[in-house]
């Protein structure tokens, strides 16, 4: 698999979402987003706040932006916070240094997109992204 279809989408939103639901978290918003930062779908569970949309999608644009998940980027803002900082408001869809945007790879381990979720702590919303990914049949960047 080459690229994230609809279909594949739609498959890492369900299997995040049920993983949420059996967990029992917060309301989840999880944003799946092609190679280029292009959104491909998005859902926001009810009772999720306004703003979780906007932050699914940075959560996941800032990994694919940096080329690493978002908790590398948590960990990068303890070292350089000045640089991390700066990236938000230089970034179109935004920069979240929060555990919850994940890469995801083809079998050659190239970066196909990315989700980003958000709802719950971030090493959840994390947890869900693995969860969802992995059930669409796609691979993690490790």
């Amino acid at each position: 698999m080459t690229r994230i279809t609809l279909e594949h989408a739609n498959a890492i939103i369900d299997a995040a979402m049920s993983e949420g639901a059996e967990l029992k978290l917060k309301p989840l918003t999880v944003a799946v987003l092609d190679a280029g930062g292009h959104v491909i779908a998005l859902q926001r569970q009810d009772g999720a706040s306004t703003m979780r949309p906007r932050i699914a999608i940075a959560k996941a644009s800032g990994a694919l932006a940096l080329g690493i998940s978002s908790r590398k980027i948590a960990d990068m803002a303890t070292d350089r916070p000045t640089f991390v900082a700066s990236l938000g408001p230089i970034s179109p869809s935004g920069v979240v240094p929060a555990a919850g945007g994940v890469i995801v790879v083809d079998a050659d381990g190239a970066p196909i997109g990315a989700v980003g979720i958000t709802g719950d702590t971030s090493d959840n919303d994390e947890a869900c992204a693995i969860v969802g990914i992995l059930a669409s049949g796609h691979l993690v960047q490790s």
